[in-house]
């Protein structure tokens, strides 16, 4: 990437271990996306939130949430989660892409790393959409997401645009 990106160390090292096979194969990889601070995910969800404006504020934040978490609840605020190479699911269907997407859902695990927004389906109903970009670190994001499921509540979720449809 032409910027700074932080990840935790483990997740790094495991990333660029990863890497540097996915090259030895003529496998590009390039984070495009690591670790953001709750400021730079409420940018997103406000830019967001602004251009569904013409929604009600419930069905705004569903519409946010079908790509973006609220700002305080991103796996990105971990340095766990990392996107890859494009953020379009169209782009990892077909040419270069699909080559990548193959090789990661072949390897990735390998590496300790996960796709953790998968397609939906019977197993999956809801959440958020597929990211066929969006990769976790799973050694560390496993407890983290444990964490946040115990500690992480309603009222610590505000602070943005359209905060109040958390509650």
């Amino acid at each position: 990437s032409s910027k700074t990106i932080y990840l935790k160390k483990e997740a790094y090292h495991s990333f660029i271990k990863m890497y540097n096979q996915a090259k030895s194969e003529k496998i590009n990889l390039k984070i495009i996306s690591g670790t953001r601070n709750f400021y730079e995910q409420k940018a997103i969800w406000e830019r967001k939130w602004e251009r569904y404006k013409n929604l009600s504020p419930i069905d705004r934040a569903k519409k946010i949430l079908e790509y973006s978490s609220m700002p305080s609840t991103s796996r990105h605020h971990w340095g766990t989660d990392i996107d890859l190479n494009n953020l379009t699911n169209t782009y990892f269907e077909k040419g270069e892409g699909l080559k990548i997407y193959n090789w990661l859902t072949a390897n990735a695990a390998t590496y300790g790393f996960c796709q953790p927004y998968s397609p939906k389906g019977a197993d999956r109903p809801h959440g958020y959409n597929e990211e066929k970009w969006h990769w976790s670190y799973l050694p560390i994001a496993q407890k983290l997401t444990e964490q946040a499921q115990l500690r992480l509540k309603d009222e610590m979720i505000a602070g943005f645009k359209g905060a109040e449809t958390a509650v």
